[in-house]
């Protein structure tokens, strides 16, 4: 039982820090060594993102549908400019950063960076750019942005709503821009884990946990995608920098600590 509730809290967790932006990667690098739940590993990953990659297409199923039924336009063309990067940031430095993730050395400075970009991009003029007027130089700088979120403790949602304001879009148009950039990133990142795990061994007592952790994982991502949504909107991104900031000194405490 003990098991089956930790699986559903790093679903939720997951699902509600992959669009918020306070960052996934960090928050279960932090909650999984604190419940030792190493064994569940890479295959756990995978269906979590799997979860939040379900959030993100039934929020956006419209767009979706649009760019599946017309794959030649301005909107499949910007996502695919923006992935690019992405891709290729992702590909070179992945061994990299997939032990920096394992060892979770460096998230509470991450964490204080992070922070410092949700400040720093709340002090900028509101944007008045609409989603219409994005163009491929803004695509492909906020697809390199979303590639240096690769940090485990890193937003991408934060890096990359930052990156759209910085570059003038209108608030919620730039959280529109960042889910939708997400969509290929996610699905890209399943495929790779997923290749990985084809030979590796599963354990069969964790299967069940871990699925309907990803259920909680696609629940908590779709309400967290709504809520993001309107908070953009209207509201300020300086809480989150706020607690993340209280999180990124915490953790440097502990590991001070010599956790």
């Amino acid at each position: 039982m003990l098991l089956l509730l930790e699986h559903i809290f790093l679903g939720i967790v997951q699902g509600l820090t992959e669009f918020l932006p306070i960052s996934s990667t960090g928050h279960l690098v932090l909650f999984r060594k604190l419940f030792g739940l190493q064994e569940a590993g890479l295959l756990f990953d995978t269906m979590l993102h799997f979860g939040t990659l379900i959030a993100v297409v039934i929020v956006f199923w419209p767009q979706i549908h649009y760019i599946l039924i017309n794959p030649f336009s301005k909107l499949t063309r910007l996502i695919v400019v923006g992935t690019i990067p992405t891709a290729v940031i992702g590909l070179a430095f992945e061994d990299y950063f997939e032990e920096i993730s394992q060892t979770g050395v460096t998230i509470g400075w991450e964490f204080l960076a992070t922070g410092a970009i949700l400040w720093g991009v709340e002090s900028l003029r509101r944007g008045r750019r609409t989603f219409d007027q994005i163009n491929y130089t803004d695509a492909l700088i906020i697809g390199a942005l979303q590639g240096a979120a690769i940090l485990p403790a890193i937003s991408r949602s934060g890096l990359t709503i930052a990156g759209s304001l910085m570059r003038g879009i209108e608030r919620a148009d730039a959280a529109r821009f960042s889910f939708l950039l997400s969509l290929p990133a996610i699905l890209g990142a399943c495929v790779l884990q997923t290749a990985k795990l084809a030979k590796a061994p599963i354990e069969t007592t964790l299967l069940i946990p871990m699925i309907i952790g990803t259920m909680f994982s696609a629940i908590a991502g779709y309400f967290a995608i709504r809520w993001m949504l309107k908070l953009i909107s209207t509201g300020s991104m300086k809480g989150f920098a706020i607690y993340v900031w209280l999180l990124g000194f915490f953790i440097l405490f502990l590991q001070w600590q010599g956790w």
